[in-house]
């Protein structure tokens, strides 16, 4: 008999252990789930921001309107950074790709000033180059602008294909995710159920019964998360180590939103899940708890 209370003991605490464990896996799962959306749209806007066009000047333009073009570009929302590249600079650079003296064989430069335009993520779209295009194109000074519409369209077509298969994943997670945590809640108090009802038995009201269920849960759930804060942290550890390159993708404003989401969402479904679990067997007759 002097074994037993121990033993009990041991079972509350696996049971409650097996419960975090449970809940800090699936929470870890759409934690990384996360990470890989944010990353993405990161990585998107990265893609997008590497988009840019030509501006290509006049020959007869002076220099020092061409800066001052570029500074109203600096100045502008849709423009990330520009570079003015000079007749000589576009020459130089020419050569070196061909390996071969141009000028000396034609005897003159035919290249013409520039400036080199990067946009914003919102930006780097064909609408919005189009507008941006006729808007330069009433400068006297500009020639053209260039820029390779079918490579825009293309960026901006897969980019839509992949966010629309991680919207559709993160979807099918987060349901598997309510599913697993759900199932793990209901298990904990299945294991409770004849308590619940000997306390309905006694005149205890189903908010008494059911507040320390849902304390208990929302604990569990609160608990979960930052043990599942703490993988994340140790798996963005690993992964800079590994890919020194995600350095420049990091935002301590982003992951902070990230660590709030997990511990919400640890929360949340922990207590409407204890809530629901509980108020099952406060309705169930008592033959039939044998049996459910």
């Amino acid at each position: 008999m002097s074994k037993e209370p121990r033993y009990n003991k041991r079972r509350l605490q696996t049971s409650y252990l097996s419960t975090i464990i449970g809940i800090t896996l699936v929470l870890y799962m759409m934690g990384l789930l996360g990470l890989i959306i944010l990353h993405a749209q990161k990585i998107s806007d990265y893609v997008k921001e590497n988009i840019g066009f030509s501006i290509i000047m006049k020959d007869d333009v002076k220099e020092a309107d061409i800066l001052q073009l570029q500074k109203s570009l600096d100045a502008a929302e849709f423009v990330k950074l520009t570079e003015y590249i000079t007749k000589e600079q576009a020459a130089e650079d020419l050569q070196n790709d061909l390996g071969e003296d141009f000028i000396s064989f034609l005897g003159y430069n035919p290249l013409l000033p520039s400036i080199e335009v990067k946009l914003n993520a919102l930006y780097a779209n064909n609408d919005s180059l189009m507008v941006i295009e006729q808007r330069l194109l009433e400068d006297e000074n500009i020639k053209e602008v260039l820029y390779q519409k079918s490579l825009v369209h293309l960026v901006n077509e897969n980019i839509r294909k992949v966010s629309a298969l991680l919207l559709a994943i993160s979807a099918l997670f987060l349901f598997i995710a309510i599913a697993l945590i759900n199932n793990t809640i209901r298990l904990a108090v299945y294991s409770k159920r004849f308590i619940i009802k000997s306390m309905q038995l006694v005149g205890a009201t189903q908010s008494f019964i059911r507040k320390p269920f849902i304390i208990k849960g929302v604990t569990q759930g609160i608990v979960s998360s930052f043990l599942t804060i703490g993988f994340l942290a140790a798996s963005l550890y690993w992964a800079q180590n590994e890919l020194p390159e995600l350095v420049d993708l990091q935002d301590i404003d982003m992951f902070l939103i990230l660590f709030g989401f997990v511990i919400i969402l640890g929360f949340i479904i922990t207590w409407v899940s204890t809530f629901f679990a509980v108020r099952k067997y406060l309705r169930i007759k008592t033959d039939y708890l044998y049996f459910y």
